[in-house]
């Protein structure tokens, strides 16, 4: 188990122990001795922004580049042969977290000796602190060293990149087939591999012949391939692979560009998609550091039908609404700012529009009152992201709130735009790992999950993820975490699930005549579900007595004291603060409420409806002390459909803990017919 603190551990330390590898592949503990490396020291520079260690590692020339900040297991990269081609990739996984290794096996075109300084190396890196289970990549005769590797030690390998790979030596360098060769690197690789120009027709140690034990790993495969590549024609190297791979019941894709430099015989070109190799190398890594202590599933998430329909709209009109409706982690800087970029970057000719509607405090009841004014009045909205389950539970919401609540906010959104795309993600809290320590789901997260079940939703299980994550030793919830709040770190963390999420909904390419298809609507879980939750204007009351319309309110005002959120202060709000003043508001709908900044000197109200029995609510909430607490009170839910009227009074009994008798009303609620 990896027990090493994700962002305290440098690299110059193992560094320092690299001399006592050379030639040998015996295992070193974590107190050995520092010893200068042989023939010199480590030198340090920079690589695209990141820090590079050059060093000696079993005689032969290594490097290692680190990341920023580690991702949890330190995930990491071994790039054989020409580790300066085509970095875009490399360059986005550190930025991921991920590091990137290589030594320097040059001429030895994947042989047996090759081997043998590979392992010495993979030993000193993982005996280090990096995973046991890294992602390989080869360009060209690079091919020849993971596919080697991976045939010898299937276990270590999370997945295969190969750009150009070679996958016969006999169509290249031996220049047997339809491809130019290299008459000199052909003599090399005969004497390489023992071989001579008739023993190397039956020759059994290519890539194309060592795909069994890594097909029978599942081992996932990602190809790149010029169709004009005379150098590695795919015909002869990745297509007889990738053939011979799937009938093996093994996982490949194949990017093809039809282009390539005429200098390079096809050979080189512009990357297409640094992107989704990036994506491909995270999905299959990142999500797998201890796989064996972890959860069974795929993945940390639930895939209900695609997202396609909002990425035709990224691609084929160029323009994206993507909307964001939470509470406080929402708000905070982090992980939507990463999925934003991450967008952007997946989508580069995309213009979009991010709509920021969280809210602190706030779950899927306000969720679903606010969602007409702060999300779908902003336009046509593509992808929809909802959290809910943290504020859902510590608001105290009752299960029939948490399946209103969420199925009005999916409900509505269909409504608005049957094509949307909705994500639904549980955050985690240290009451839902309490829960899957129990192997109980969180109640919470239960009521969620019904509703995307029923709407066909994907939802993102991040609080189960951090669970497990942190039980397997890869992060420390105090130091690491902090608490349901996320520090920077643990804002990673769920980016790069949310990242995992998108890439493998959109892992393949989108099909050519794909059209756009609505969503089915089915029967709701429950007919008073806050599906029609509307705002009403604040002066849309009736008969008021003591109330009145304070244009720019603050909270604070008269010496009450306490914290205000933004978009809860200075603002309209229809205000009552003696005991005895009343209003009446007339609507048209099944439920209605009052969203209000609850402070240290809530009221107690009493109302009711029509000619109703009269009800009490107290504003008052745990955490009205030091916060006049955006909060939303549905007074009632289950109203039959047509006109009502409702009769709200200051109560002249107040909680015990409030210094006064206050009703400030930001939005007037009502669930229509």
């Amino acid at each position: 188990m990896l027990n090493h603190h994700p962002m305290s551990r440098s690299f110059v330390f193992v560094i320092a122990c690299i001399s006592v590898f050379a030639g040998s592949t015996r295992n070193v503990s974590a107190d050995t001795p520092n010893t200068p490396p042989r023939g010199g020291s480590e030198t340090k520079s920079d690589w695209q922004g990141f820090v590079r260690y050059d060093f000696q590692c079993d005689g032969r020339a290594a490097f290692l580049v680190e990341p920023k900040v580690s991702a949890p297991g330190r995930p990491w990269v071994w790039r054989a042969r020409f580790p300066g081609f085509h970095t875009e990739a490399d360059q986005i996984l550190l930025r991921r977290g991920f590091h990137l290794a290589h030594i320097d096996t040059a001429e030895m075109l994947g042989s047996d000796r090759a081997m043998r300084h590979w392992d010495v190396f993979y030993e000193l890196l993982t005996e280090r602190g990096l995973h046991p289970r890294v992602a390989l990549e080869g360009v060209s005769r690079g091919g020849l060293f993971i596919y080697a590797f991976a045939a010898r030690w299937p276990e270590r390998v999370t997945c295969v990149y190969g750009d150009t790979p070679v996958g016969d030596i006999r169509s290249w360098p031996g220049g047997k087939g339809t491809g130019r060769g290299d008459a000199k690197t052909w003599q090399t690789c005969l004497t390489e591999w023992g071989l001579t120009e008739q023993t190397a027709v039956d020759f059994k140690g290519n890539p194309i012949d060592r795909l069994a034990k890594i097909a029978k790993a599942g081992i996932p495969i990602l190809h790149i391939v010029s169709l004009n590549d005379v150098i590695v024609p795919p015909s002869e190297n990745t297509f007889v692979l990738a053939k011979r791979y799937r009938e093996l019941g093994g996982r490949i894709d194949v990017i093809e560009v039809a282009e390539g430099t005429e200098s390079s015989g096809g050979h080189h070109f512009t990357h297409p998609d640094p992107v989704r190799v990036a994506d491909f190398i995270e999905r299959h890594t990142a999500c797998l550091p201890m796989r064996d202590e972890l959860s069974e599933s795929e993945d940390y998430f639930v895939r209900r039908g695609t997202l396609d329909n909002c990425r035709h709209v990224f691609i084929n009109e160029k323009r994206g609404r993507v909307a964001f409706l939470g509470g406080s982690i929402t708000k905070m800087k982090g992980w939507r700012e990463s999925t934003c970029e991450y967008l952007q970057e997946r989508f580069p000719d995309t213009e979009f529009d991010f709509v920021d509607a969280s809210i602190p405090s706030t779950g899927s009841t306000p969720g679903a009152f606010r969602l007409a004014n702060d999300v779908l009045s902003k336009g046509n909205i593509d992808l929809l992201f909802e959290e809910a389950a943290v504020n859902d539970l510590h608001n105290m919401r009752r299960p029939e709130e948490m399946t209103r609540g969420m199925e009005g906010i999916v409900r509505h959104a269909r409504r608005a735009n049957p094509n949307m795309d909705v994500v639904v993600m549980h955050f985690v809290d240290p009451h839902h790992m309490d829960d899957y320590r129990d192997r109980k789901i969180p109640e919470v997260i239960r009521y969620h999950e019904a509703v995307a079940q029923h709407y066909g939703v994907s939802t993102i299980q991040l609080a189960k993820e951090i669970t497990e994550r942190i039980d397997a030793g890869q992060f420390d919830w105090q130091r690491d975490f902090k608490d349901l709040h996320p520090s920077p770190y643990g804002h990673r963390i769920y980016a790069a699930t949310i990242r995992r999420f998108l890439s493998t909904q959109w892992a393949s390419p989108l099909p050519n005549e794909h059209a756009l298809l609505a969503h089915p609507m089915p029967e709701p879980i429950d007919r008073f579900s806050y599906d029609a939750g509307e705002f009403l204007p604040l002066d849309s009351i009736e008969q008021s007595d003591g109330f009145e319309i304070v244009d720019a309110c603050d909270p604070r005002a008269g010496g009450v004291g306490g914290s205000v959120r933004d978009g809860f202060v200075d603002v309209p709000m229809l205000v009552g603060t003696r005991a005895g003043a009343s209003v009446e508001l007339p609507f048209r709908g099944r439920g209605v409420g009052l969203f209000v900044a609850a402070g240290p000197d809530a009221a107690t109200l009493s109302y009711r409806i029509d000619d109703g029995p009269l009800k009490t609510r107290d504003l008052f909430t745990p955490w009205s002390q030091s916060l006049h607490i955006p909060w939303v009170i549905v007074l009632e839910s289950e109203l039959e459909p047509g006109e009502h009227v409702l009769h709200l009074e200051i109560a002249s009994e107040t909680n015990e803990r409030s210094q006064g008798h206050a009703c400030r009303i930001v939005r007037l609620l009502v669930n229509q017919d």
